[in-house]
C-alpha cells in the first residue's frame, strides 16, 4: 500500500522529474509524488490552485473532513474567486486558523510551492501543471526530511495514509472544477 500512497497516478518519469521546489529539501525522507490527467489547459486549471486555503477556495478534498479538523471553515469554492487570484511568492496560504504555508515561488500557469523549514525540519508541497495534448497533467509532489529518531519516522508513517487520501481527493476535485470551467469556456459545436 505505501508505493500506492506515495506514486498514485504519477509516471516513472513524473517521479524523476526535477521540479521547482526540490532543491528546499535535501535528503528527504519522505517523498510522495501524485499525478492526475485534466481535460483542460494549464490556464484553467491555475485558477483554482491559485486560490487554494482556509476562507479562500478550500482544499477541494474531502470538505467534512477538513472542517472537522479546523483545515477549512466552509465547502470548497465551485467558482473562480477573483479576489484571491494575484498569489506571490512571499504570500502564506492559510491552513485552518493556525500558521499557514509559505509561498516560496510562484510561476503561473507552470508551478506552485509552498515550503519551510522548523525545528530541524524541512518541507515542500509543490504542484506542476505540465501540458499534455488539449490538456493538463497536474503533478502534486511532497517532500520531507526530519531529525533523526523513532518518533519522526512514526509521525511519517501514521500520518502517510491521511495525506494520500486527501491529496488525491483534492487532486480529483480539482480536475472536476477545472473542466467544468473548460466545458463551459469551450464554443458551441455545429451540429
Amino acid at each position: 500500500m505505501r508505493r500506492v500512497f506515495v506514486t498514485w497516478g504519477s509516471t516513472p518519469e513524473e517521479r524523476q522529474r526535477a521540479m521547482p521546489g526540490d532543491a528546499a529539501v535535501s535528503s528527504p525522507v519522505y517523498a510522495a509524488t501524485l499525478a492526475v490527467t485534466i481535460d483542460a489547459p494549464p490556464d484553467q486549471v491555475w485558477p483554482w490552485l491559485a486560490q487554494i486555503g482556509y476562507r479562500r477556495g478550500g482544499l477541494y478534498s474531502y470538505d467534512w473532513l477538513d472542517r472537522l479538523f479546523g483545515y477549512l471553515d466552509g465547502p470548497s469554492a465551485t467558482r473562480i474567486l477573483p479576489e484571491h487570484q494575484g498569489l506571490k511568492a512571499g504570500d502564506e496560504i492559510p491552513m485552518g486558523r493556525g500558521a499557514g504555508f509559505p509561498v516560496t515561488l510562484v510561476d503561473a500557469p507552470r508551478a506552485l510551492v509552498m515550503s519551510g523549514q522548523a525545528n530541524g525540519a524541512a518541507w515542500a508541497w509543490q504542484f506542476g501543471l505540465y501540458p499534455v495534448g488539449g490538456g493538463t497533467r497536474l503533478v502534486s509532489r511532497n517532500h520531507v526530511r526530519t531529525p533523526a529518531g523513532f518518533g519522526p519516522w512514526l509521525f511519517l508513517r501514521v500520518i502517510e495514509p491521511a495525506a494520500f487520501l486527501m491529496t488525491r481527493r483534492m487532486l480529483l476535485g480539482i480536475k472536476a472544477r477545472a473542466e467544468r470551467l473548460a466545458r463551459q469556456a469551450a464554443p458551441p459545436r455545429a451540429a
